[in-house]
This record gives structure tokens, C-alpha cells and sequence, in this order.
């Protein structure tokens, strides 16, 4: 398994467009990606306009696949302009728990 991890942080006045846009990505990547197995979003309690995205996939090339999706190219295409700055950062899963 891959986990990715995104640090997003949000444009100055786009905190609740891009929250709503992640939720929506989020959902569609969950619905129509057989090897999508997780897709977390958190917000900072403190910075409320930086965000933690945690996604499974079941491996590198499920994810580079993500990447090809045309819901990923609207979502960027849309996104972009509210993303102040990214990082994305990517592991192998070593041990997983069950969902909660």
C-alpha cells in the first residue's frame, strides 16, 4: 500500500472554497477509484487555512493513475488558484490499522 500525505494551505480568503472543493474530491476519488482506499481531509485547529490530506492507494500505480483521472485535472484546474502552497510527501505502508 502507498500513502500519500498533501500539506495544503489555502489562499488568503479561499479557506471554505477549498475545504468544500477537497470534500468533493475526496468523495468522488472514494466512489470511483477501486484502489483509492482512504481519503482523509483534517484542518489545523490553530491555522484554519491549512489542511492534511491522507490518502491509501493500493500502490504506486494506482496513485499515478489518480493523478491521470479527469475528476484529479478539474479538481487542479479549479483548486489551483486557492493553494497558497503544497507539499506532498509519499510512504509505504508498513502497518495499517482497521477502520475505526
Amino acid at each position: 500500500m502507498l500513502v500519500v500525505v498533501v500539506f495544503l494551505e489555502a489562499e488568503p480568503g479561499r479557506k471554505e472554497e477549498l475545504r468544500d472543493a477537497l470534500l468533493r474530491h475526496a468523495r468522488i476519488c472514494r466512489e470511483s477509484e477501486e484502489n483509492c482506499h482512504r481519503y482523509d481531509i483534517c484542518a489545523d485547529p490553530i491555522e484554519g487555512a491549512a489542511f492534511l490530506l491522507y490518502q491509501i492507494y493500493a500502490d504506486e500505480a494506482a496513485y499515478l493513475a489518480h493523478r491521470e483521472l479527469p475528476h484529479y485535472a478539474d479538481f487542479r484546474t479549479i483548486t489551483d488558484p486557492w493553494v497558497k502552497s503544497r507539499r506532498v510527501l509519499t510512504y509505504e505502508a508498513v502497518s495499517l490499522s482497521e477502520d475505526i
